[in-house]
């Protein structure tokens, strides 16, 4: 197996390392210690800190799989069809779920953020703003976590495939 896909393997598994991090402690740890201060907006700044890294996350998961998607040929003898097509769906899925993740749910929590001027925590829990963000923010989990079960599939198409092409049996 050519080392341009060992590189590939290691930048796939190292964004889907970064977004479960994000996602099992960035996250929590920011809304749990803010809200441990007892601040009356401790989630207004918490979701802050969290939107600013989830745009990293995924940003960084739209560029990476665009451009293993693009790199994909360089290495396609390598797969079986089968497994080559699933894999590249798989990315594919990556970049779609990333970009929607961003670029529309994202946006709009953000533009519902200023809609409500900061004021999430005191808002009543009927509030319809309060409700479309909720609704959002289970879009945007979900999505993600969608978006990180493609690329730990993609990884293990990834290994498999360089089983097969480091065992005798397939040369």
């Amino acid at each position: 197996m050519p080392i341009v896909n060992h590189i590939r393997m290691a930048l796939l598994a190292s964004w889907l390392a970064v977004a479960i991090y994000f996602s099992a402690v960035v996250a929590p740890s920011a809304f749990g210690v803010l809200r441990s201060f007892g601040l009356a907006n401790a989630s207004e700044i918490a979701g802050s800190v969290v939107t600013r890294t989830l745009y990293v996350v995924n940003m960084s998961g739209f560029v990476l799989s665009l451009l293993l998607l693009a790199s994909s040929f360089m290495v396609k003898k390598y797969y079986i069809r089968a497994a080559f097509i699933l894999h590249n769906g798989l990315l594919a899925g990556v970049t779609i779920l990333t970009a929607l993740g961003e670029w529309v749910i994202a946006s709009r929590m953000r533009n519902l953020r200023a809609a409500m001027q900061g004021q999430i925590d005191f808002l009543p829990l009927n509030d319809p703003n309060r409700m479309a963000f909720a609704t959002l923010h289970g879009y945007s989990v979900t999505a993600l976590s969608v978006a990180m079960v493609a690329a730990l599939i993609a990884v293990f198409i990834m290994v498999c495939s360089r089983e097969k092409a480091d065992s005798p049996a397939f040369e």
